[in-house]
């Protein structure tokens, strides 16, 4: 846990390594870590936001070869098979990994209310939603493929909220993320990221917490 932490507070210098040993094969590697927080349920807690926002600053600087059109398409894509996929495992998966002792750690079922009920508040919405929001974005397809959702409807979302999110964090990653402050305050920059994009989980959670919130009858 403390490697994933340093790693999401410092994650513009371990890209720097990655890209600086790896070359044009950063690609596939930063395709295999989007898609991986997207489309396997037991990874919630991947960098997301902030690794494309990095990325595309890195991109934005002639000196690493990065080129932000290809960063767009590879993140897109691994945005919306990730999806696919996690829908496809909610589909036929749902109820046996909810009760497996494995993956019952991973999963379980305080994590999918808040997912199940932002899902019911917003319907198919839901999808491109919860791709602002880390753990929401990870549990959304799964409940929607075991709630049996209409792929046709559910595809839609999927590259709708796939498109707006990396084109959002692409974005600020490209015309934000080389300026001075940015760049020699970037972890917090990352704990700003991560705290924004938790934001509508935590009013999900103290909504629900007033609900639960016994009410006092005063006496006559």
């Amino acid at each position: 846990m403390a490697q994933l932490i340093d790693f999401i507070l410092h994650i513009d210098q371990h890209l720097v390594t990655l890209v600086n040993n790896f070359g044009n094969w950063s690609y596939v590697i930063l395709f295999a870590m989007v898609f991986i927080e997207t489309g396997i349920v037991i990874f919630p807690f991947l960098p997301g936001d902030s690794l494309l926002f990095a990325s595309a600053a890195l991109a934005a600087n002639p000196a690493y070869h990065l080129n932000n059109g290809v960063l767009f398409i590879v993140f897109l894509a691994a945005a919306v098979i990730g999806d696919t996929v996690n829908y496809e495992i909610g589909r036929h998966l749902s109820d046996r990994a909810l009760d497996n002792s494995f993956f019952g750690r991973f999963i379980n079922r305080d994590k999918l209310a808040v997912a199940e009920d932002f899902f019911d508040r917003h319907g198919g919405k839901t999808i491109a939603i919860a791709r602002f929001v880390p753990i929401v974005r990870t549990f959304a397809p799964f409940v929607s493929g075991g709630s049996h959702m209409n792929y046709r409807h559910f595809i839609l979302y999927n590259f709708i909220g796939g498109f707006l999110w990396v084109t959002l964090c692409v974005g600020m990653g490209h015309f934000f993320g080389n300026i001075p402050f940015v760049k020699d305050h970037f972890s917090m920059v990352a704990m700003g990221i991560v705290a924004i994009s938790l934001l509508p989980m935590l009013f999900v959670w103290l909504r629900n917490k007033l609900k639960k919130k016994p009410v006092n009858e005063s006496a006559d």
